[in-house]
C-alpha cells in the first residue's frame, strides 16, 4: 500500500499536515492536491482543530508544480495539442488557495526548505510563515515562460510592494529565508532546529485564543486593501456588532476582570 500523500498528526488542538513527496521535493500533482485539499476539509469540519500547521517532508518545503505531471508536461510532437495550464489552475490551484483562505481556524505555514513556484504562493497564501534559515523562496514562474499563480500576483504586491514583487516574479531569483523576512514577504526566519518547535508553540498559542475573532481578523484585513478609509471603518463597526454578541467575547472580558486565563470555545 503507497504510503499517503499527505501526512496526518494531531497534537491536542493542532493539526500538522505535512506534504510527503520528499523524493520529488514535494512538488504539487493531481494526486497530491486532491489529497492535500481531503485533509483541510476535514481539518476545517472538525471541531477538535483549532489551528493548522503545514510543512514539508524531507529538504522541501515544495518546489511547486511537478513539470512531469501529465497535466502540464508539454506536448514535443511538432503541431500537436498542448496541454491547457489553465485547466489545471481552475481545478486544482484556484480551489487549494480559497480553501486556505477561508479556515475556519489560524494556518501556519512552517517553512522546511526551498518553496518555489506555486509552493512559495501556497506558503505565503497561509495566515502566517515561519521559515527555517536554510529555506528559500523562488518565483520560479518566468523561467519556465509562465506568470506568478496560486495566488501570486495578488498577494507578492501586497505583502512586499510593487518594486520588490515585479523584480521578485520577473527574475525568479532565490530569496533566503533571512531577507524574506527582512523586505517583509514572511513573519519570521527561525534557526532550523528551532522550526519545529516554534510553529508548535506558535499553533498552540493561537489556539488557545477566540478562534472566530482571528478568522474575522484575516477577513477584514484581506476586504480593507479594497476598501477607501471610511468603508474600511464602518467594516470594522459591523465585525464588532457581530463580535460583541459572542460568547468568546464575554468569556474574553469576565477572565480580563477576574485577572484569570480566558477559555474560549467559539469556532
Amino acid at each position: 500500500m503507497s504510503e499517503p500523500l499527505v501526512l496526518v498528526s494531531q497534537a491536542v488542538a493542532v493539526r500538522t499536515l505535512t506534504l510527503n513527496r520528499p523524493q520529488a521535493l514535494n512538488s504539487f500533482t493531481t494526486a497530491l492536491h486532491a489529497e492535500l485539499l481531503g485533509t483541510l476539509d476535514a481539518a476545517a469540519a472538525d471541531p477538535l482543530v483549532r489551528c493548522i500547521v503545514i510543512t514539508g517532508a524531507g529538504r522541501a518545503f515544495c518546489a511547486g508544480q511537478d513539470l512531469s505531471d501529465p497535466a502540464v508536461a508539454p506536448n514535443a510532437e511538432p503541431g500537436g495539442a498542448q496541454p491547457d495550464i489553465g485547466d489545471l489552475i481552475e481545478r486544482c490551484y484556484i480551489p487549494l488557495a480559497l480553501r486556505i483562505r477561508t479556515m475556519p481556524v489560524p494556518v501556519i505555514a512552517a517553512v522546511n526548505g526551498v518553496a518555489a513556484g506555486a509552493g512559495a504562493n501556497f506558503a505565503l497564501g497561509c495566515d502566517i510563515v515561519l521559515a527555517a534559515r536554510s529555506a528559500s523562496f523562488i518565483q520560479a514562474f518566468s523561467k519556465i515562460g509562465l506568470v506568478p499563480d496560486c495566488g501570486g500576483t495578488w498577494l507578492l504586491p501586497r505583502l512586499v510592494g510593487r518594486a520588490n514583487a515585479l523584480a521578485l516574479a520577473m527574475t525568479g531569483d532565490r530569496l533566503s529565508a533571512e531577507d524574506a523576512q527582512r523586505i517583509g514577504l514572511i513573519w519570521r526566519c527561525v534557526d532550523d532546529a528551532e522550526l519545529t518547535a516554534d510553529a508548535a508553540a506558535l499553533a498552540a498559542r493561537l489556539a488557545e485564543m477566540p478562534l472566530r475573532a482571528l478568522v474575522q481578523t484575516r477577513l477584514a484585513i484581506d476586504s480593507a486593501g479594497g476598501l477607501d478609509y471610511a468603508a474600511a471603518l464602518a467594516a470594522e463597526a459591523r465585525l464588532q456588532s457581530t463580535m460583541g454578541a459572542a460568547a468568546d467575547y464575554r468569556e474574553g472580558v469576565a477572565a480580563f476582570m477576574a485577572k484569570r486565563k480566558p477559555q474560549f470555545n467559539d469556532r
